[in-house]
C-alpha cells in the first residue's frame, strides 16, 4: 500500500505516522514547513505571544497577591527568538518521528495528475511522478485578504505578519471579531497597544453563546478596548504615519497599524483536483464523508481543506481516522468523528472554552435543557490566584441528567473544558461530575459545583 499525503500539517502528520506504523509505504509532501504553515505560522506563535501577554497582565495585578507593583517591558527581539525557537523545536521533533517511522519526506509541491498519479515538484531536485494507492489532501488554508485591502507588511498586516510584528503597534485597529480577531485584541492590549476592534455584527464572537461573548466584551471595555459594533470595514487609507479604516456605516477609525483577521481560504488551487475528478465547492473546500473520503473513494481530504471544523485537534483526529480507513481497519468496530462534540478554546483573557450543545443553540432548537452555572468568584482557587473573572456553565438533559455541553469563561478554561468534553463524549451524567472527588483547592471544583 503506497499512501501519498500532500501537506504536513496536523492532519497530514497524524495520517502519515499512523499509516506508517500500520505498514504502509508513506510519502509525505510539504512545500513550506513540517507541522503545517497554518499551525506553525499562525496557531503556535499566536499562543506563544499570548502567553507572554498573559504574564504581563498578571504582573500588573501583582498587588492583589501582596507584591509591589510590577511593570515589565516587552523585548520584541527576545519574543521573536522565542517564537522561532518553539517552531524549530517542533519541526525537529516531528521530522525525527517521521524519519524514525520510515516516512519518506518530500520537500516540494504535490499535485494530482490523475486518480492514482501524483506529481511532486521538489524544492531542489526537480520533478517526480509516482503512483499511489491512496492519497490524502491536507493542504490547509491561508489568511483571507479582501480586495479592498492592500497588505504591505508594515502598517497593514495579515495574521502571519504579526508573530511578532515589526514593532508593537501604538494604536492597532483589528478587523474581524471572530476567534482570531479577539485573540489578537487580547494579545496586543496586554503588550501595551491601544486597540480598536471592528465588529461587523452586534456582538463579538457571533457564533458563540451571547453570555460568553458578553463576558469578553465587558473585559475588553474595562481594559480600554474600543468596540465599533455593527460596522463592516470597506476600505483602508494609508498615510505616512497612520492608517484609517473606513466602515460601511460612515464611521472610520485611525490607528498606527491595521491587522486583518477575517477568516481563511482553503489551499485547493493547483492541486490537480480536476485531473483526478475530485469535486470541490465554490468556497474551495473538498466535500468529504464520515471517512474523510472525497467523491473519489481513494482520495481523502482532511483539516481546513475538508470544510469541517477548522481546529488542529479535529485535523489530528481526521488524519488518524483516514490512516485507519486506508489500511482497512474500518472493517472492525469503528467510531466516526462527531464534530458536534469537539471542544474548542479561545485564548483571550479571560480564556473561553466550550463543547457540545450551547444554551442559546438549544433554545433556538426548542430543546428542553437544564442549565446550571457557578461563578469563578465562588471558587477558592480563583480567589487565591487573584483572578475570579468568569463562570462555568453546564448544559444537561433534564430527563436523563446526561451532560450535553458546557461553556467556561475564566482562567485555564482551555484545560478545564477537557473534563466536560469527556463527559459529553462518553454520555456521562451530571451526577458523575458532581460526585467526582476533585482536588481542593482547584478550579476544577467549579465543574462539580455546576453539575449539582
Amino acid at each position: 500500500m503506497r499512501f501519498v499525503v500532500i501537506g504536513a500539517g496536523p492532519a497530514g502528520l497524524q495520517a502519515a505516522q499512523t499509516a506508517a506504523r500500520l505498514g504502509a509505504e508513506v510519502v509525505l509532501v510539504e512545500r513550506d514547513v513540517i507541522g503545517g504553515a497554518a499551525n506553525l505560522w499562525d496557531c503556535v506563535p499566536s499562543k506563544a505571544m499570548i502567553a507572554t501577554g498573559a504574564l504581563v497582565s498578571r504582573a500588573h495585578r501583582a498587588e492583589l497577591l501582596g507584591l509591589f507593583p510590577l511593570q515589565p517591558e516587552v523585548d520584541l527581539q527576545a519574543l521573536g527568538r522565542r517564537v522561532r525557537d518553539i517552531e524549530q523545536r517542533l519541526v525537529s521533533s516531528w521530522t525525527d518521528q517521521l524519519e524514525h517511522q520510515g516516512v519518506r519526506i518530500a520537500h516540494g509541491t504535490g499535485r494530482l495528475a490523475g486518480p492514482h498519479r501524483v506529481v511532486i515538484d521538489h524544492t531542489e531536485a526537480g520533478r517526480e511522478e509516482i503512483d499511489a494507492d491512496a492519497v490524502l489532501l491536507a493542504t490547509g488554508s491561508y489568511p483571507r485578504i479582501p480586495a479592498w485591502a492592500e497588505v504591505d507588511g508594515e502598517r497593514v498586516l495579515s495574521t502571519r505578519q504579526a508573530y511578532p510584528p515589526p514593532v508593537i503597534p501604538e494604536r492597532l485597529v483589528v478587523i474581524g471579531s471572530g476567534v482570531t480577531g479577539v485573540e489578537f485584541v487580547h494579545m496586543f492590549r496586554s503588550l501595551g497597544s491601544e486597540v480598536s476592534l471592528i465588529v461587523s455584527r452586534q456582538q463579538v464572537l457571533p457564533q458563540k453563546d451571547p453570555e460568553v461573548a458578553s463576558a469578553l466584551e465587558t473585559d475588553f471595555l474595562e481594559r480600554g478596548v474600543q468596540l465599533l459594533k455593527g460596522a463592516r470595514a470597506i476600505g483602508i487609507d494609508s498615510g505616512e504615519k497612520s492608517v484609517t479604516v473606513r466602515c460601511d456605516d460612515g464611521r472610520s477609525v485611525e490607528g498606527s497599524h491595521v491587522l486583518i483577521c477575517i477568516g481563511s481560504v482553503p489551499t485547493s488551487d493547483g492541486l490537480g483536483l480536476e485531473a483526478a475528478g475530485v469535486v470541490r465547492t465554490q468556497s474551495g473546500h473538498v466535500p468529504v464523508n464520515h471517512h474523510c473520503q472525497s467523491n473519489v473513494p481513494h482520495i481523502y481530504a482532511a483539516g481546513d481543506l475538508s470544510g469541517r471544523l477548522p481546529l488542529a485537534s479535529v485535523a489530528f483526529s481526521q488524519g488518524h481516522k483516514v490512516a485507519e480507513h486506508v489500511m482497512g481497519l474500518h472493517t472492525r468496530e469503528h467510531r466516526h468523528l462527531d464534530y458536534d462534540k469537539a471542544a474548542s478554546a479561545i485564548f483571550t483573557e479571560p480564556e473561553i472554552a466550550d463543547v457540545g450543545l450551547a444554551e442559546a443553540e438549544a433554545f433556538a432548537l426548542g430543546r428542553k435543557i437544564r442549565v446550571t452555572k457557578v461563578p469563578y468568584a465562588a471558587n477558592s482557587r480563583a480567589l487565591i490566584d487573584g483572578d475570579w473573572r468568569g463562570f462555568v456553565k453546564i448544559v444537561s438533559d433534564p430527563a436523563t441528567g446526561v451532560v450535553l455541553g458546557g461553556s467556561i469563561v475564566g482562567a485555564h478554561a482551555a484545560e478545564l473544558i477537557s473534563v466536560v468534553a469527556l463527559a459529553v463524549t462518553a454520555n456521562l451524567r451530571v451526577v458523575d461530575l458532581a460526585e467526582s472527588l476533585f482536588v481542593h483547592p482547584a478550579l476544577a471544583e467549579a465543574l462539580a459545583e455546576a453539575a449539582e
